[in-house]
This record gives structure tokens, C-alpha cells and sequence, in this order.
């Protein structure tokens, strides 16, 4: 008899190719073997042989030294997505004369719960290494930009992420609920979110969000730097100021 229980897809072919691929890791500075890959995607190993090589073959994943990478037809495919080129491309003039204004590293992300992805960074040699790249995820509570988006998210998104247990990042990151909800209500009172090494040791970060015509944040830009080096009350000004032209543009 055929089964009736429901498939979410994840158990296709498909939904198994596509867990291999997103098993990669924003702290992956290497190639990933195959049996980890499998590990984390929860697929039999023989399986996830079958399905890398096929990957293989049409540029979504690399063979190198010890393992796995993400091929270059991912990179490629990322490029075409509508929202986020029409984003990064409108805001990168705004973030160029943030980032020289500032002299610290700028970003622009947007929120896919329960996570930021990173749809630009601007770098500076002063600015602490921080663990975000272009296309890379970090958990939205424990970030400035994470807390700028949900601040002014949906009360339905809100709420889900906050019902998921928090991951502790670093020694200061904020994990419990209440201490969120007060944070994220005065964020958006004052429209201006910050993190104190919640991300990452020895960084503070400041994000203001841009926000559409009803007030739903579509993307957030922040400012990062040294704990003990940025002059926050010297950057915020400029990073409202640019997330106020963002917010008229896309608004």
C-alpha cells in the first residue's frame, strides 16, 4: 500500500542534493570530506557519493585537497537572484561613502529567519576580521543587523525566531528571550540596534534598518569596529543618514 504521509521534500533527491549543498559552513576555509558533509546533512554516505558526483559534474561543487568545496556555478547561480542584486547594486554608492566616512567595515544584509545573509561588506585594514562574508549566514539575534531586521520584522517572524532556542556565538551573546524582547523594542524606538561581542570577541557593531513605506525593514546596514576604538556616537549619525536614503529609495 502507497503511504500517505506527507514528504516536505527533503527526502526527494532534490531535497538531498540540495542539503549537501547547504551542509558548507561560513567557517569552511577548507575543502569539507565527503563523509562530513554526509554527517551534517544527515544523508547516508553512499548516498551523498552518488549525489557529489553528480553535483560535480555541473559546477555546484569542487573536488580538492581533502574534500568538497562549493563550485563556481553557485557563486554564478547567486548573482542572478532579482532582490538582492537590485539591493546590493542600489546601496553600494551609499555604503562606499559610509565606509569612507566612517573608516570602519560596512555592511548590508537582510533577514532570512532565523538568520542575516550578507549581501555586501566593505572592509577596512583598521577594522577588526569579522566572521561574516558576502553570501554568508550568522544567527540574526546575535548581530546588530539581526536585531535592526527583526525589530521592525513581523510580529508572526518575531515570534518564531524568538521561540527557537538562541545560539550562544560568544560569551556575550544575548540568549535569553526576555533580555531579546527588551532589546528589540527599544530598537525600534530609537531605531538604532547594537552589538557588544555578541558576534565575535573584541567587536561592537552598530545597524539601522531600511524600512519600506509601512515600516517593514527590507534590509539593514550596520557599522563595525574595535570594542575599545570606535567612537559610536561619531559613526551613528552617519549610518541613520544612510539607511534614511536607502529607506527613501526603496521605500
Amino acid at each position: 500500500m502507497r503511504s500517505t504521509q506527507r514528504d516536505d521534500g527533503r527526502n526527494s533527491v532534490l531535497g538531498r542534493a540540495v542539503s549537501l549543498l547547504s551542509a558548507f559552513r561560513q567557517d569552511d576555509d577548507r575543502c569539507v570530506t565527503l563523509s562530513e558533509l554526509a554527517r551534517r546533512a544527515g544523508v547516508a554516505k553512499p548516498t551523498a557519493h552518488r549525489l557529489a558526483g553528480q553535483l560535480v559534474e555541473l559546477g555546484l561543487l569542487e573536488p580538492g585537497e581533502g574534500g568538497l568545496r562549493l563550485g563556481l556555478r553557485v557563486f554564478e547561480l547567486g548573482q542572478l537572484v532579482p532582490r538582492q542584486r537590485g539591493l546590493r547594486d542600489a546601496a553600494r554608492p551609499f555604503l562606499e561613502d559610509l565606509h569612507r566616512a566612517s573608516g570602519e567595515t560596512v555592511h548590508l544584509a537582510v533577514l532570512e529567519a532565523p538568520d542575516v545573509v550578507y549581501l555586501d561588506k566593505l572592509t577596512s585594514r583598521a577594522a577588526p576580521a569579522v566572521p561574516s562574508r558576502i553570501g554568508g549566514r550568522m544567527p540574526a539575534h546575535a548581530t546588530a543587523v539581526g536585531k535592526a531586521l527583526l525589530a521592525h520584522a513581523s510580529e508572526d517572524v518575531r515570534e518564531a525566531v524568538l521561540a527557537r532556542p538562541l545560539e550562544r556565538v560568544t560569551a556575550r551573546t544575548v540568549v535569553m528571550r526576555g533580555v531579546l524582547m527588551r532589546e528589540l523594542r527599544k530598537v525600534r524606538t530609537e531605531g538604532v540596534a547594537h552589538e557588544y561581542e555578541e558576534s565575535a570577541n573584541g567587536v561592537v557593531c552598530a545597524a539601522c534598518p531600511v524600512v519600506d513605506s509601512v515600516g517593514k525593514a527590507i534590509a539593514a546596514v550596520s557599522v563595525s569596529g574595535w570594542v575599545n576604538r570606535m567612537q559610536l556616537e561619531r559613526v551613528v549619525p552617519a549610518l541613520r543618514t544612510t539607511a534614511l536614503m536607502l529607506s527613501r529609495q526603496w521605500g
